[in-house]
């Protein structure tokens, strides 16, 4: 039987908005294809994990506060985490762990939260907190080889700047700064988003890239999976693409 290792990273303190529902969706999809998929979690005190042995590894959103408690812990664990993205491990980060996977995130009040500099970007949120990206959000993304439309909900202060290799190109929303027209970031075993909700039950197919990704990369081969039946997730999704793209 093929199998799937996961690494849930902060699980009890990043889970803003149903993230840990990611997890839930990548478990199910896997059952539904007799695809063994074991989930490890990962808080701060625990022994230190080996990363390269994992397949994905995620971090979900987390408030400024919970960003500053886990940073320095992650920083501990920078070169580990570095060598196993460079191995092919998977990334998968929402809000708070795609801003700490940049140079930095500067907060509301100024405090610079040293990020893991694996890329570019880097994250200053303004000094009011009234000013924030705030809802639905669609974007537009061919990582699948033909063009997907992706729904989400955007909720973040921070402006995300110096992104080389966006996740999608934004249709209604903000993305990474407000008014932008790109969202997130990029590379083929790397999804770093601001869209919660959670973005794996909403969107069906990215869930199988990742899916697919890591089988891959064990066999060496091109991975097609058996479809699901994703009726009725499309049709929700269906739902809010006409409400949004009017």
């Amino acid at each position: 039987m093929s199998e799937i290792k996961i690494l849930h990273m902060y699980a009890d303190m990043l889970d803003l908005y149903g993230d840990g529902g990611n997890i839930k969706v990548l478990k199910y999809r896997c059952s539904m294809r007799g695809i063994d998929c074991r989930t490890d979690i990962y808080s701060l005190g625990d022994e230190t994990p080996d990363f390269g042995s994992y397949d994905v590894i995620y971090i979900g959103g987390g408030a400024d506060l919970e960003q500053q408690h886990i940073s320095s812990d992650l920083l501990r664990h920078r070169d580990s985490i570095k060598k196993a993205y460079k191995s092919g491990t998977f990334l998968l980060l929402i809000c708070g762990g795609y801003q700490l996977m940049g140079k930095y995130y500067r907060d509301a009040d100024g405090n610079k939260i040293q990020g893991l500099s694996l890329f570019d970007y880097h994250t200053v949120a303004p000094s009011s907190r009234r000013k924030r990206c705030i809802g639905n959000i669609v974007i537009s993304t061919n990582i699948t080889g033909e063009s997907v439309k992706v729904v989400g909900f955007e909720n973040h202060g921070g402006q995300t700047e110096g992104v080389k290799k966006p996740f999608g190109e934004v249709l209604c929303g903000n993305g990474n700064c407000s008014g932008g027209k790109q969202e997130g970031y990029f590379e083929k075993n790397v999804i770093a988003t601001y869209l919660h909700g959670p973005l794996l039950s909403k969107n069906p197919e990215i869930s199988d890239y990742i899916i697919s990704y890591c089988l891959g990369r064990k066999s060496g081969e091109k991975i097609s999976l058996s479809p699901l039946d994703d009726r009725l997730e499309n049709k929700c999704r269906d739902v809010m693409l006409k409400r949004l793209l009017k």
